[in-house]
């Protein structure tokens, strides 16, 4: 007989590949990617590991999962991959739906490195990218133009871009750079004139170690204006 005072267990809600994806995402987003393992993911769902390998064989598996669990995530933010309104120009679509993206990657700031390791693509981010050729065709792009516009934006598309090099962000770091630079102006003096430039005459520019949102959107709307210009021309 159960009395008021009888604790009532809570439903368990059974474990699916959905769930074991939310979780792995959940483990890289506090720990980084380094510490998604199938044991912590088991932890953050509280089962066994054994258990996870009826919703994902491995490890690999599991990533290539969370990359369409990301895709999605995008989809989702962006509203569907629907084509625009006819009174959305190509040009505001194209960018709109990246800049989405990239705010769904700065909450997974692991995600650029998984997506990068992936070598073949899934049903999920095939249709991505379809959609995104379909705002290009729409747009007026050819074909061939719009191949070549693909490669171009290359990962900017699913909102990050490989970066030349990582310097670390503190204070102290920068100082650092800044005066191995001037001891070594005569080796590297462009860079060097560069930054001393900015130093005296423009220190809160985004040059110098850089504003990554604000470089990210400097090259993407390099990139759309140019192929705007030829796809006017074709």
């Amino acid at each position: 007989m159960v009395t008021d005072t009888d604790p009532i267990a809570e439903p368990r809600v059974p474990l699916s590949k959905e769930r074991v994806l939310r979780a792995a995402i959940t483990v890289a987003d506090e720990g980084g990617i380094e510490s998604l393992t199938m044991r912590k993911v088991a932890e953050e769902l509280g089962v066994e590991a054994m258990s996870l390998y009826y919703h994902v064989a491995n490890k690999d598996t599991m990533l290539d999962g969370v990359v369409d669990a990301i895709v999605t995530e995008i989809e989702e933010a962006a509203g569907g991959f629907d084509a625009p309104p006819q009174d959305v120009d190509w040009q505001t679509a194209v960018r709109t739906r990246i800049l989405i993206a990239r705010e769904i990657m700065l909450l997974h700031p692991w995600a650029p490195g998984v997506f990068e390791t992936r070598t073949t693509m899934s049903p999920v981010l095939i249709r991505y990218f379809d959609a995104f050729l379909g705002l290009m065709r729409e747009g007026g792009f050819s074909y061939d133009l719009a191949h070549h516009a693909g490669h171009t934006l290359g990962s900017r598309a699913l909102g990050f871009a490989q970066e030349l090099f990582e310097p670390e962000g503190s204070d102290e770091a920068d100082d650092e750079a800044a005066a191995m630079l001037e001891q070594m102006a005569d080796q590297f003096p462009y860079i060097s004139g560069m930054l001393m430039e900015i130093a005296h005459d423009d220190p809160d520019s985004t040059l110098g170690w850089c504003d990554d949102q604000t470089e990210f959107e400097f090259g993407l709307d390099l990139i759309l204006s140019g192929l705007e210009r030829l796809r006017a021309d074709s």
